[in-house]
């Protein structure tokens, strides 16, 4: 009689389908996965724990850490809060020089998980294209903070440096050439065979299990729950934009994939229209003392990110360091569902799973 023996596999820690260090025990049953464990904490750094022995300003640096990918989503997390707990009132040029920076940082984001991930597939082309244009968005950043990865540009009250001269003309020519690009990408990836084999009706997600593996972003929006907190909760100035939150229907990785490039298109929408209400000139930051000491409570506040929800709760005393700050990080939750989608899968779709969760393990370690 033929018979298969269960073997046990690992996937990672240095392997470079896990974007980071990121271990997966499987075992297998011939090529079936019969189980999945991940393995998490190769790059934990204690960013909550060290928080506790640094002023709120110095924080900052250390959240760009967490998902390197989108550092200005976390920056605006941090500062939010502790600008909740402090009630203050934000100057106009400000909170639109951090919605021009979200958005921008988010079409960058995506574009290294269109990239990364066509490349986990096999497709070397898309990647080429999306870092040639996430380039220029960093270059847009280079300006703007000095940075290109860790930036460090949020402050409590407002932000830490103006947009440059000509600055604000530049993103709009940006805007603009993306525009036409993100069509090239759908002439080229959309309607591809082969991609379209790999991705639909694969790594479908209910609405249901969505929402008991609280997970969040494009994740939960592909299921058809339409939440989104720029809209459901909004922040900033999110309020005083027109855009659409793009939804799934499926629950597949083939939605994943649209639902990421209708946000591309979205977040170049909302730039748009800042750059056209862009306050011609203001102050940048608001009247806050040099030693921040926020007041005694406690706060949550919860942001769109690219990957989901980034919660901050911050226990203050009344002093100048938190008595305690936790962050909830959208990678940690997404990626808790891995073992449910793995199990019964053929490992040849292990990768394209994997990807379509779309973690930063920086994030998901904190």
């Amino acid at each position: 009689m033929l018979r298969t023996e269960e073997m046990l596999l690992n996937v990672g820690p240095q392997h470079p389908s896990t974007h980071g260090v990121l271990r997966l025990k499987l075992k297998i049953d011939g090529e079936i996965i019969v189980d999945a464990e991940p393995v998490i904490g190769y790059l934990h750094r204690g960013t909550e724990k060290l928080a506790e022995d640094l002023n709120y300003t110095q924080i900052i640096p250390y959240t760009d850490r967490m998902d390197y990918i989108s550092a200005m989503t976390n920056n605006y997390a941090i500062v939010h809060a502790a600008e909740r707990l402090m009630q203050l009132e934000i100057p106009e040029r400000a909170e639109y020089l951090r919605v021009i920076a979200m958005e921008l940082n988010r079409v960058a984001s995506h574009l290294v998980w269109v990239g990364t991930y066509l490349l986990d597939l096999g497709a070397l082309t898309p990647f080429l294209y999306c870092f040639r244009d996430r380039e220029e968005i960093l270059d847009l950043f280079n300006e703007l903070c000095g940075a290109r990865m860790t930036f460090n540009y949020m402050r409590v009250g407002g932000v830490k440096w103006d947009a440059p001269s000509g600055w604000i003309e530049k993103v709009a020519g940006f805007v603009e050439r993306m525009k036409k690009e993100v069509k090239e990408y759908h002439n080229l990836i959309t309607g591809n065979e082969i991609f379209i084999q790999r991705t639909k009706g694969i790594g479908i997600v209910s609405k249901s299990l969505a929402i008991e593996y609280a997970l969040s972003g494009a994740n939960l929006r592909v299921t058809g729950i339409n939440w989104d907190l720029r809209k459901n909760k909004p922040y900033s100035i999110y309020d005083r934009f027109e855009f659409d939150v793009p939804v799934g229907k499926t629950g597949d990785l083939y939605d994943k994939y649209l639902c990421r490039m209708r946000e591309i298109e979205e977040s170049l929408r909302i730039v748009e229209q800042a750059i056209a209400r862009f306050p011609e000139s203001g102050p940048i930051l608001a009247k806050v003392p040099k030693v921040l000491r926020v007041p005694e409570g406690e706060v949550y506040v919860g942001i769109e990110s690219p990957r989901g929800e980034l919660g901050c709760h911050i226990v203050s005393k009344g002093k100048d360091k938190p008595w305690r700050l936790k962050f909830r990080r959208p990678s940690f939750y997404n990626l808790q569902i891995i073992p449910h989608l793995l199990k019964g899968e053929n490992i040849s779709n292990l990768v394209a799973i994997l990807g379509g969760i779309d973690i930063i393990l920086g994030e998901v370690d904190c």
